[in-house]
């Protein structure tokens, strides 16, 4: 009776070796596949001298110059979200919109950083099955240096909402 359980312990034993050991290969090839999603989806920073509220306002004015609109955000956050108008794509009944994350954060030596990330946003076929898009980064745009230039002209004064 005793030898029943014995045998149940050290499979237990050997089992729990085995998936420990799985466990290392899915956890190495989970960071391997984060890594590179990650890469693609870098954003592009700047840092302003002005403080966080004067900086989102800024922020703020400059998407809206860009034609996006607001979606939810505020300066004690530190985020902003918008999007622009809804497009035709490049095939029929295809859909396109622009996305903009713009992420501010007080920098170390003063001032504010500011993070933005433009996306775009496809759906295929969007008379029948509206919901099912895919989400592109955009890396070489020239919307990045157009948002940036924006944010320093609201910060100086020249471009009110």
């Amino acid at each position: 009776m005793k030898l029943a359980p014995l045998s149940c312990v050290v499979a237990c034993l050997v089992f729990a070796c085995l998936a420990g050991v799985g466990c290392e290969s899915v956890a190495d090839a989970t960071s391997g596949v984060r890594a590179r999603l990650a890469s693609r989806d870098e954003s592009r920073a700047r840092t302003f001298s002005a403080d966080q509220r004067a900086t989102y306002d800024a922020v703020k004015a400059a998407a809206h110059q860009m034609g996006y609109r607001f979606v939810r955000g505020g300066a004690a956050q530190g985020e902003l979200e918008a999007v622009s108008g809804v497009g035709q794509g490049d095939t029929a009944r295809s859909a396109r919109q622009l996305s903009m994350k713009v992420r501010l954060q007080p920098n170390l030596e003063g001032g504010t950083q500011v993070s933005v990330r433009f996306t775009e946003i496809i759906e295929a076929d969007s008379s029948n099955r509206a919901g099912h898009a895919t989400e592109t980064p955009l890396r070489d745009t020239p919307q990045y240096e157009v948002f940036f230039r924006a944010v320093e002209r609201g910060l100086a004064g020249g471009d009110k909402e």
